[in-house]
């Protein structure tokens, strides 16, 4: 279905983005797998991609850096020839209550979940232009739809993810550039690692954490879904209804 593309996942070393990385190669897709920190753990996410016979080469970069990112877009279109569909997936959370919150811990989270999508958005979508066509699919959260205590910082940025998804799908439609978003729930992965008696898992009316997997379905069909631009998918077990 997606053979003859390029994916380039960000946070594709683990999680949500090495979920959609596999699930993009087993689809045909050639993948570059951007990373914050663990090459071991990217270059496990390009072993099981190149395992579905398709290419997939690592780049460590760090999101919130403008001039990072652009040359490491210049390089994964150099070493692929193009980029078809861009995930932004990297993440990070610092999560407290506002009247304790740092500066620090806010601009953190702030840089990496919303200007590391804007800085991504900013240097593929020029490539994504001059190919004519392009997918964009940037991971919220329902947090960013409803709020959640502890977490204005992640909420905030992921809110503004939403944003400047709904106003680059506008921008960028008459290129032939879908831009999308999906907001997961209660996800199973590091970032949520020994939460199953959180509090949480009362509101979600399917009752159970999502998987990553689950995630990869979402970004499988907004990858071929050739009419739907400036939407928010949820898939979150309903607790977000």
């Amino acid at each position: 279905m997606l053979k003859g593309k390029t994916a380039l996942v960000t946070g594709g070393s683990r999680g949500i983005g090495a979920a959609i990385a596999k699930q993009y190669a087993q689809l045909g897709a050639d993948v570059a797998v951007v990373y914050a920190g663990n090459e071991q753990a990217a270059e496990d996410t390009c072993q099981a991609c190149r395992q579905y016979g398709v290419k997939a080469e690592a780049y460590r970069c760090n999101v919130a850096d403008f001039n990072e990112v652009k040359e490491t877009v210049a390089a994964v279109r150099k070493d692929f020839g193009g980029i078809h569909i861009l995930v932004n997936s990297a993440g990070i959370t610092k999560d407290g209550l506002v009247p304790m919150m740092s500066e620090a811990a806010f601009d953190a989270v702030v840089d990496t979940n919303l200007k590391g999508t804007f800085n991504m958005l900013r240097h593929v979508s020029g490539v994504m232009v001059r190919q004519k066509e392009g997918c964009i699919i940037n991971i919220t959260s329902v947090s960013g739809l409803m709020g959640n205590a502890g977490q204005c910082n992640y909420a905030a940025s992921k809110a503004g993810v939403i944003g400047l998804t709904k106003s680059a799908a506008k921008e960028l439609a008459g290129r032939g550039i879908r831009c999308n978003a999906i907001a997961p729930g209660f996800i199973r992965t590091d970032m949520t690692a020994g939460q199953d008696q959180n509090p949480l898992m009362e509101m979600i009316p399917m009752g159970r954490m999502g998987e990553p997997e689950e995630i990869a379905q979402a970004a499988a069909f907004l990858a071929s879904a050739s009419y739907v631009t400036g939407e928010v998918l949820r898939v979150d077990g309903g607790i977000a209804m």
